[in-house]
């Protein structure tokens, strides 16, 4: 390396950090290591397990970063410990080959049915689903390298599926030769058995197993298939064990998939498990104002998303199914779309959050810790203490626990609540009540117990 280049490069990083996320930096560029410079040319060592994947997805950024630095005709090429660039895509450090697409499928096949609308950009990020978006972007950053396998969970309609779209559709983008296999549980099985009675089973372990990201949808549908759960068990070890990602979304976590092989659920619960909460209401709003933006609706101010916003506290889909009721009102009345139109809408639609009958409203974190120490005999001051006796601590992780499970508060807020602690301290009692749960019956009896009352607590 020249004493020319070594000097050139820290201006190159300084304009790349400009163009990129710290994340992204770190992850992609901060690796590259300058080799040389001659002419217009700054020669970079990239990482042979990432080289294709930067060449295909920074290469203008790369330049635009030379030309910055060192005028308009330079430009940067890439190379990996004196060999030639890695072809486009091939950044995998398992050097397994690419798959190609090059046959038909055969029956009982499925095709990867990626929705080209489901991406990370169009992922509305609230506090209910940030852990998860992240982990989902690093999975879709670094395949079989962040977490593997990924397993999302959370109730219907909070965006599991377009969290594994978007890992699908960014690979293919930015991963060139890779292949993506995305199908729900339920598609699985019904392509096994039709290959068993095709007799066609090698092609179908073929389609499923050689693959570099598997990505299957409603896991939980696997349950009680015996012969399908038998075959996606050797699926998922041949993918895992040649180095291929897996993600997989349920309604539930592995632990509750009772009906479910225990050496399916050891797998499923081996890489990183993350859960996406109902949305919060900022979350709700931000989602139906970027819904009327993209459809063109006119409203009369946000009195309708307000009211919509409010009433629907479920699920993404009951919420767009609200604001497209309201919206077809207004088309077939011609009256505005206003809080008045909303309100007599959706008391029809749900009776039971009108007025006075409104829903309960959610659990909030006072109403836990009330819970937890009328339960195990404490003060509110004790368990908010610095105590370290096992007498409050196991209270108060437990506690926190079910703050993180039960309301919408994220895990600074819940610290803040209990005592002023950092979001690490939340974290640690969320994983040590969890660990818990998993292994004491005697635990999963108190939070059923908590559960319920905090719950019954609602609608005193």
């Amino acid at each position: 390396m020249t004493l020319q280049a070594a000097e050139i490069w820290p201006r190159i990083q300084a304009e790349l950090r400009r163009e990129v996320t710290d994340t992204t930096y770190e992850l992609w560029l901060a690796p590259l290591r300058p080799a040389g410079y001659e002419g217009d040319v700054l020669l970079v060592e990239a990482p042979g397990a990432s080289r294709g994947w930067v060449a295909d997805r920074f290469s203008a950024a790369l330049d635009r970063a030379a030309a910055t630095v060192l005028g308009p005709h330079a430009r940067i090429e890439l190379a990996g410990g004196g060999g030639p660039t890695a072809p486009s895509g091939s950044g995998r450090a398992s050097g397994r080959p690419r798959r190609t697409e090059d046959h038909p499928p055969p029956p009982g096949a499925v095709r990867e049915e990626l929705n080209p609308k489901l991406t990370f950009d169009q992922f509305i990020l609230g506090d209910g689903n940030r852990f998860a978006h992240a982990a989902a972007l690093a999975v879709a950053e670094l395949p079989a390298q962040a977490y593997n396998p990924l397993f999302l969970y959370g109730p219907p309609g909070v965006g599991k599926t377009h969290l594994l779209h978007s890992i699908g559709n960014y690979v293919r983008a930015y991963s060139a030769g890779a292949t993506v296999r995305c199908a729900t549980a339920e598609a699985f099985t019904n392509a096994f058995l039709g290959a068993l009675h095709g007799g066609d089973v090698e092609r179908f372990k073929e389609r499923f197993r050689g693959v570099d990201v598997l990505l299957i949808d409603d896991v939980q549908f696997l349950e009680s298939k015996a012969r399908t759960e038998e075959e996606f068990f050797h699926t998922f070890n041949a993918l895992h064990d040649g180095g291929s990602q897996v993600v997989l979304t349920s309604d539930r976590l592995p632990r509750d998939l009772a009906a479910l092989e225990d050496r399916l659920r050891e797998r499923f619960e081996s890489g990183l498990v993350a859960d996406i909460r109902s949305p919060d209401l900022a979350t709700r709003m931000t989602v139906l104002r970027k819904r009327v933006h993209q459809d063109g609706v006119e409203l009369t101010g946000e009195g309708a998303l307000e009211v919509i916003a409010e009433r629907i506290d479920t699920n993404m889909r009951a919420l767009e199914g609200a604001l497209i009721r309201v919206v077809a009102y207004h088309s077939l009345t011609g009256r505005p779309i206003d809080g008045a139109l909303a309100e007599e809408v959706l008391t029809g639609l749900y009776p039971g959050a009108a007025g006075g009958l409104r829903r309960p409203a959610a659990p909030t974190v006072e109403l836990i810790q009330d819970a937890v120490c009328e339960l195990f005999g404490l003060t509110r001051d004790e368990l908010l203490s610095d105590g370290r006796s096992q007498r409050v601590v196991w209270p108060r992780q437990l506690a926190m626990y079910l703050s993180r499970e039960h309301t919408a508060q994220s895990l600074p807020a819940i610290g803040q609540a209990f005592g002023g602690r950092n979001h690490t301290t939340v974290m640690h009692a969320c994983k040590r009540a969890a660990e818990r749960l998993r292994s004491d019956p005697d635990v999963s009896d108190t939070v059923r117990t908590l559960s319920e009352r905090i719950h019954a607590d609602r609608h005193d």
